[in-house]
């Protein structure tokens, strides 16, 4: 069986499939936007001094000149509007981690701004802070941050009037308002884009667990097959050989006759263990030899290599069994082999058994497998054995009883009862 490799991708790294089905432009496009964010979170200080150096030159080339063309008083010391200018425009190399804390800072500087009349246009910088507050810190701080922003315009409009209020007001708080809304819809999309690579990242988790859970039930059911199959041909072998041994010396023709069963079973035993291996050939292999599993109709095949073995049985089957399903037919076929099993190995020489297997009309089944051996408790072997019997009663809501039968009388008895066929 081959397996593909999974490719695994760790958190917050960008998916490069998304755009698989897109128009070439849009790929080249975000190829590059993936680049600058993937250059930008390798190196976040490069990036941020970069474009802090942008805002001061910009800043500064009003400063040298440009800002008494709308200023409402073009008196203002030139010192101080290059201090002001550099005032809004240095604390933007933090506004991606304390955006409120570069706002405070602007905030002295706005204020002489508006009261100066200055009216620079590197005020409008603050802009840039509050989109970062809207992009990261709660609505609750983004409305403190509109308080702050409303302190200087009231000022500038208080002590340079032009005009009506709402002229000086409107524009800015329109200003505000698309700036706030614009990092509200980044952050809801990088919010959602965050949920979308969670939601895969668990469902590649549980893909896996699924894959983990589906290897070891199947390892679960190839160990229970192999203990079947194995332990139930073995176990007659033994019971045939030690009889072939015991006749040997007093009738050699009982012994050439138990040398055949051994060989019989043997060959047995290699054909169904080989046909189940075969399932495990990778894809490209040969297809394996099909065969129908074991079902009711084989009991008598069962029995007849296990009165060989030297186990005295007695089977009684009670209703018709061919109206049931493949999968009910071989649960309580391995159960019956199972139990057979058990009685060779562990009941002694002298002991016999019983089973009767009852089929009604509604697909229920009864079987009751006795002997008449020591009684002794069966060691519970994992994959197998009793824990083996349980785990096929259980895939069919059935109830399996084993254990040694009451005193006085000696042996040991198991039970199994599945309930009717659900209405397919």
């Amino acid at each position: 069986m081959t397996h593909r490799p999974t490719r695994t991708r760790q958190p917050g790294t960008p998916d490069q499939d998304w755009s698989a089905g897109a128009q070439p432009l849009t790929r080249r496009m975000h190829r590059l936007g993936e680049r600058l964010r993937a250059f930008d979170r390798r190196h976040p200080l490069c990036w941020d001094l970069h474009l802090t150096a942008f805002y001061v030159i910009a800043a500064l080339t009003d400063a040298s000149g440009g800002w008494r063309n709308i200023a409402f008083e073009d008196d203002v010391p030139v010192p101080l509007v290059v201090t002001m200018s550099l005032g809004f425009s240095l604390p933007l190399l933090r506004r991606r981690s304390q955006p409120l804390a570069v706002l405070l800072t602007m905030l002295p500087f706005a204020l002489v701004n508006a009261w100066t009349g200055a009216h620079l246009q590197a005020a409008f910088l603050q802009l840039i802070a509050v989109f970062h507050i809207a992009l990261r810190l709660p609505l609750r701080t983004l409305a403190w941050s509109f308080a702050l922003t409303l302190v200087p315009l009231a000022i500038g409009a208080t002590r340079y009037p032009v005009g009506s209020w709402d002229q000086q007001f409107v524009p800015n708080l329109y200003g505000f308002a698309l700036v706030a809304l614009l990092g509200l819809a980044v952050r809801s999309r990088k919010d959602y884009t965050a949920s979308l690579v969670e939601r895969a990242r668990r469902l590649e988790i549980e893909r896996d667990q699924q894959a983990r859970l589906a290897a070891a039930a199947e390892r679960t059911r190839i160990a229970r097959e192999m203990h079947d199959i194995i332990g139930h041909n073995l176990s007659v072998i033994t019971g045939l050989a030690d009889g072939g041994a015991y006749a040997a010396a007093n009738s050699p023709q009982r012994a050439a006759q138990a040398l055949e069963a051994i060989g019989t079973t043997s060959r047995q035993a290699l054909t169904e263990l080989r046909r189940l291996l075969d399932v495990l050939r990778d894809d490209t292999a040969p297809a394996a030899d099909l065969a129908p599993q074991p079902d009711l109709a084989g009991l008598e095949r069962l029995v007849d290599g296990v009165r060989a073995a030297g186990l005295p049985v007695t089977l009684t089957v009670h209703g018709d069994p061919t109206g049931l399903r493949a999968g009910r037919q071989l649960a309580v076929y391995r159960v019956v082999q199972e139990a057979l099993t058990n009685t060779l190995k562990h009941a002694g020489p002298d002991a016999t058994a019983t089973v009767v297997v009852t089929c009604a009309d509604d697909g229920a089944v009864t079987v009751e497998a006795t002997d008449t051996g020591r009684g002794g408790t069966a060691p519970a072997e994992p994959g197998g054995g009793l824990t083996g019997m349980r785990e096929r009663t259980a895939m069919y809501d059935g109830t399996l009883e084993a254990g040694p039968l009451h005193r006085p009388t000696r042996g040991w008895r198991v039970h199994l009862r599945l309930p009717k066929e659900p209405a397919s």
